[in-house]
């Protein structure tokens, strides 16, 4: 039988397949349909400092091979998620990793150190999207600058493993990449959503509210696949979570061969609740009639 266990840095997964942020909001909304223990991890969707109402309606849009989304971070807040959200998750039995987020680096600091304090967490992954309302940028990871002060920022206030995802709008994803790993992140997940918008020729209007949107879903996924390949090839000893558009066996196989060593399923969630425990089982029989002896051994077979 194959051995499914993926090492990221310090943190050890039992398999290689968990949930992207934000796609099954913080995981107890599928738990009636889902058996969480079987997943690699869990990644509830991104926790500010103070609660958040996200952006107005509509928020959502259906694309091709995909869908726009620009929920704005809505969430309860980390005192909120700590106290009433948290002793929940601890009762799922899988590995829980939680999406940090912030408008300033103290922010993201302030989260850090709170979730840092509660038990039951794995690890962190910083979201490298959020508006960076400082310097005025868009996101925080377009700039290596300020993707240093972010993650050095949450590295000095929290001892837990740190995940940084990163954003493929900044054109050469290596340079931010060296960045949040020089800053300590200690593995890099690649992708987050890639800008996009939709139009209405009837009514003449946006379709989102925002109106410009984050794409998800396989329409992705040839930009994912190549993100991790690009940053696999400059940085061949950083430990890579893959996510974009995956929605099948096959295609948790196809970014661990070009240099992921574990993935993350998201909007196949919208299609299928149990689109995760699929994948796992697809990803197993696979490795099984290959007569693997680790699943790791197909990481970067391609790269």
């Amino acid at each position: 039988m194959t051995d499914l266990s993926v090492q990221l840095g310090r943190l050890r997964l039992p398999n290689p397949v968990m949930t992207a942020a934000g796609c099954v909001g913080y995981g107890l909304e599928y738990a009636p349909l889902v058996d969480w223990a079987q997943a690699g991890a869990l990644v509830v969707k991104t926790i500010t400092l103070t609660p958040r109402a996200g952006n107005p309606p509509p928020r959502v849009a259906e694309t091709p091979a995909g869908m726009l989304h620009a929920i704005g971070l809505q969430n309860e807040g980390v005192e909120t998620f700590v106290l009433e959200i948290l002793p929940r998750l601890r009762t799922l039995g899988t590995p829980l990793i939680v999406s940090i987020g912030g408008e300033t680096v103290a922010e993201y600091r302030a989260v850090a150190g709170k979730l840092s304090q509660a038990e039951g967490i794995t690890a962190l992954e910083v979201n490298l999207a959020c508006p960076d309302t400082e310097e005025g940028h868009a996101e925080f990871g377009l700039s290596s600058e300020r993707t240093t002060q972010v993650i050095e920022a949450v590295r000095n206030a929290t001892p837990l493993p740190l995940i940084a995802k990163l954003s493929p709008n900044g054109g050469d994803p290596v340079p931010i990449a060296r960045a949040a790993v020089a800053a300590g992140a200690e593995s890099l997940c690649l992708i987050n959503s890639p800008w996009g918008m939709a139009v209405d020729a009837h009514t003449q209007r946006f379709r989102l509210a925002t109106p410009i949107g984050g794409l998800s879903g396989p329409a992705i996924k040839p930009i994912a696949l190549y993100h991790v390949w690009r940053v696999r090839q400059a940085m061949p000893e950083t430990p890579l979570i893959g996510v974009g558009g995956i929605c099948s066996w096959e295609d948790a196989v196809e970014f661990m061969l070009v240099g992921a060593s574990a993935v993350q399923v998201g909007t196949a969630h919208y299609m299928h609740p149990q689109a995760l425990m699929e994948i796992l089982a697809g990803l197993r029989a696979y490795a099984e009639s290959r007569q693997l002896e680790r699943i790791e051994a197909l990481v970067g077979a391609l790269a």
